[in-house]
Order: structure tokens, then sequence, then C-alpha cells
């Protein structure tokens, strides 16, 4: 993916998600690791992947629901793949602002909030600038709204191992019918 989109100069965008599932049974080990700290329920995250169009790319790196997004993206390395492809620019939300930080000038990601007590013109020109990056960024949410219409991605009632094959499968043909428009 990384590869294609340095060889079509596709800008990515990323973003993560996350799906209920059942809870695992009582004394299972790792019971705890798909308790969200953000929806405090049990749930299955995922990372799509789309380009400027809202075409899904990827969806990968499926973790429980207790890991954040940049950590499942320096584990399954999306950072090397940083590295190795300088050409490639990713547009990503406030969430994956250590990565920003590792590599400038490929990831963008929303300026930082100025202070309660900034100057009004700081503060205008930060709501510009977040509008501005999130415009560039809303194809993604629209990419994981599309799949999350579908009924079984609403709430997964089947097995958890089935789940990243269920969400590959929508992300295609909803990315095939994002084409056709």
């Amino acid at each position: 993916m990384f590869a294609y989109a340095a060889a079509h100069g596709i800008t990515l965008r990323l973003d993560g998600s996350e799906i209920q599932v059942r809870r695992p049974p009582a004394r299972r080990p790792g019971r705890r690791a798909f308790v969200s700290g953000k929806k405090k329920m049990n749930t299955i995250k995922f990372t799509k992947v789309c380009d400027e169009r809202g075409r899904t790319l990827l969806d990968a790196t499926f973790r429980p629901g207790c890991q954040h997004d940049q950590t499942a993206l320096q584990t399954d390395g999306i950072d090397d793949l940083l590295e190795q492809f300088p050409d490639v620019t990713c547009e990503m939300d406030a969430g994956y602002r250590g990565l920003h930080r590792d590599h400038p000038g490929q990831v963008s990601v929303p300026p930082k909030k100025p202070a309660k007590d900034a100057a009004p013109e700081v503060t205008e020109a930060w709501e510009q600038a977040r509008h501005g990056q999130s415009s560039t960024r809303i194809c993604v949410e629209h990419a994981i709204a599309d799949s999350k219409n579908w009924r079984s991605l609403q709430r997964w009632t089947g097995r958890r191992n089935d789940l990243p094959e269920t969400i590959q499968a929508v992300g295609s043909l909803v990315s095939d019918r994002a084409a056709a428009r």
C-alpha cells in the first residue's frame, strides 16, 4: 500500500475505529484486554486507510480494544514503513501526535489547541488550521461510517476471530461502491 501511494503520489488518510464484540467467557486469560478505555465496553479496534476519494485501501491492525491506535501502528510496522517510504504523506487525527513528532514532514495532525488566555488572532488561526486539516481527513471518517452502516458491523455477535475477515470484506465492497460514484 505504501509503495502504491509513493508511486501514484497519493496522500493516505488513516484513522482507527472500534466495533463492539461479545464479552469473552469468564476466567479466560486476556478477558480484560477487550475492554476499551474510550467506550467502556468490549471492542475490537482496527485501522482504516483510504485515499482522497474515500476508497478503502486497507483495513488492518486488528487488536483488542484496550490498545491505543498509535501503539498498534507502531507494533504493526507502519512506523517503519513511513521510514522506508519518505515520499508518502499521511493525514491523521490528534491521537497520532507521536507519529507526527517522529515523521514531521510525512504525518499531518491537527494543531494543538491554544491556551485559554491566547490572543484572539491566535485562536482564529488555530481554528482555521484545524478546520483545514479536518476537511482533508473527512473522507476516512466517511469510509469508516460506510463500513459501519452494514448491519453485521454495528455490533458483532459472531466469533471474534472471524471479525477481521468480515471487516476487510465489507471494506472492499464499500470501496468498490465509492469508486463507482
